[in-house]
Protein backbone atom coordinates (compact mmCIF):
# COMPACT_ATOMS: atom_id res chain seq x y z
CA UNK A 1 0.00 0.00 0.00
CA UNK A 2 1.35 3.41 -0.97
CA UNK A 3 -0.09 6.54 0.59
CA UNK A 4 -0.01 10.17 -0.49
CA UNK A 5 -1.37 12.89 1.78
CA UNK A 6 -2.42 16.30 0.52
CA UNK A 7 -4.55 19.28 1.45
CA UNK A 8 -2.38 20.93 4.04
CA UNK A 9 -1.75 24.64 4.12
CA UNK A 10 -1.94 27.84 6.09
CA UNK A 11 -5.24 28.71 7.76
CA UNK A 12 -6.35 31.15 10.41
CA UNK A 13 -7.56 30.13 13.83
CA UNK A 14 -11.13 28.93 13.63
CA UNK A 15 -10.81 27.98 10.00
CA UNK A 16 -11.17 24.62 8.26
CA UNK A 17 -9.12 22.31 6.09
CA UNK A 18 -9.74 18.92 4.58
CA UNK A 19 -6.84 16.56 4.23
CA UNK A 20 -6.91 13.74 1.71
CA UNK A 21 -4.89 10.56 1.56
CA UNK A 22 -4.86 8.70 -1.72
CA UNK A 23 -3.93 5.05 -1.48
CA UNK A 24 -2.70 2.74 -4.17
CA UNK A 25 -2.77 -1.00 -4.03
CA UNK A 26 -5.46 -3.51 -4.66
CA UNK A 27 -5.97 -4.31 -0.98
CA UNK A 28 -6.69 -0.75 0.16
CA UNK A 29 -10.27 -1.58 1.00
CA UNK A 30 -9.16 -4.19 3.52
CA UNK A 31 -6.93 -1.82 5.50
CA UNK A 32 -7.87 0.38 8.39
CA UNK A 33 -6.58 3.92 7.97
CA UNK A 34 -5.35 6.54 10.36
CA UNK A 35 -4.12 10.10 10.67
CA UNK A 36 -1.28 11.13 12.91
CA UNK A 37 0.52 14.40 13.45
CA UNK A 38 3.86 15.64 14.67
CA UNK A 39 4.45 19.15 15.88
CA UNK A 40 7.95 20.65 16.08
CA UNK A 41 9.82 19.29 19.08
CA UNK A 42 7.07 16.84 19.95
CA UNK A 43 6.47 13.16 19.42
CA UNK A 44 4.11 11.93 16.77
CA UNK A 45 0.59 11.51 18.10
CA UNK A 46 -2.56 9.74 17.05
CA UNK A 47 -5.32 11.90 15.60
CA UNK A 48 -7.99 9.63 14.12
CA UNK A 49 -8.58 6.20 12.65
CA UNK A 50 -11.27 4.41 10.68
CA UNK A 51 -11.94 0.71 10.29
CA UNK A 52 -11.57 -0.96 6.93
CA UNK A 53 -15.33 -1.15 6.52
CA UNK A 54 -15.71 2.43 7.63
CA UNK A 55 -18.21 1.57 10.30
CA UNK A 56 -15.98 2.43 13.23
CA UNK A 57 -14.11 5.65 13.78
CA UNK A 58 -11.81 6.78 16.56
CA UNK A 59 -10.67 10.29 17.38
CA UNK A 60 -8.18 11.63 19.88
CA UNK A 61 -9.75 13.58 22.71
CA UNK A 62 -7.94 16.72 21.57
CA UNK A 63 -9.79 16.74 18.25
CA UNK A 64 -13.16 15.22 19.13
CA UNK A 65 -16.01 17.38 17.92
CA UNK A 66 -13.71 19.29 15.57
CA UNK A 67 -12.11 16.68 13.29
CA UNK A 68 -13.84 13.90 11.37
CA UNK A 69 -12.23 10.98 9.58
CA UNK A 70 -14.00 9.33 6.66
CA UNK A 71 -13.17 7.15 3.69
CA UNK A 72 -14.33 6.67 0.14
CA UNK A 73 -13.47 3.15 -0.96
CA UNK A 74 -14.45 3.83 -4.56
CA UNK A 75 -11.82 6.56 -4.70
CA UNK A 76 -9.27 4.75 -2.53
CA UNK A 77 -9.14 7.86 -0.39
CA UNK A 78 -9.41 8.70 3.28
CA UNK A 79 -10.20 12.20 4.49
CA UNK A 80 -9.69 14.25 7.61
CA UNK A 81 -12.09 17.17 7.88
CA UNK A 82 -10.66 19.67 10.33
CA UNK A 83 -12.88 22.44 11.67
CA UNK A 84 -12.41 25.07 14.35
CA UNK A 85 -8.67 24.84 13.96
CA UNK A 86 -6.43 26.00 16.78
CA UNK A 87 -2.80 27.03 16.83
CA UNK A 88 -1.97 23.82 18.67
CA UNK A 89 -3.17 21.85 15.63
CA UNK A 90 -0.13 23.09 13.73
CA UNK A 91 1.87 20.02 12.72
CA UNK A 92 2.87 17.75 9.90
CA UNK A 93 -0.01 15.36 9.33
CA UNK A 94 0.60 11.79 8.18
CA UNK A 95 -1.77 9.17 6.92
CA UNK A 96 -1.15 5.53 7.61
CA UNK A 97 -2.64 2.09 7.05
CA UNK A 98 -2.81 -1.14 8.97
CA UNK A 99 -4.26 -4.57 8.37
CA UNK A 100 -5.22 -4.85 12.04
CA UNK A 101 -6.53 -1.82 13.91
CA UNK A 102 -6.02 -2.20 17.65
CA UNK A 103 -7.04 0.73 19.82
CA UNK A 104 -5.55 2.38 21.76
CA UNK A 105 -2.13 1.54 20.31
CA UNK A 106 -3.07 2.22 16.68
CA UNK A 107 0.13 0.65 15.38
CA UNK A 108 0.39 1.12 11.62
CA UNK A 109 2.04 -0.91 8.89
CA UNK A 110 2.40 1.69 6.16
CA UNK A 111 3.07 5.41 6.26
CA UNK A 112 2.78 8.17 3.75
CA UNK A 113 4.72 11.39 3.52
CA UNK A 114 3.26 14.17 5.58
CA UNK A 115 1.48 17.35 4.71
CA UNK A 116 2.06 20.56 6.66
CA UNK A 117 -0.83 22.24 8.45
CA UNK A 118 -0.15 25.66 9.93
CA UNK A 119 -2.77 27.49 11.96
CA UNK A 120 -2.06 31.17 12.52
CA UNK A 121 -3.66 33.36 15.13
Amino acid sequence: VQLQASGGGLVQTGGSLRLSCAASGRTFSSYAMGWFRQAPGKEREFVAAISWKGGSTFHADSVKGRFTISRDKAKNTVYLQMNSLKSEDTAVYYCAATSTLVPPDYDMDYWGKGTQVTVSS
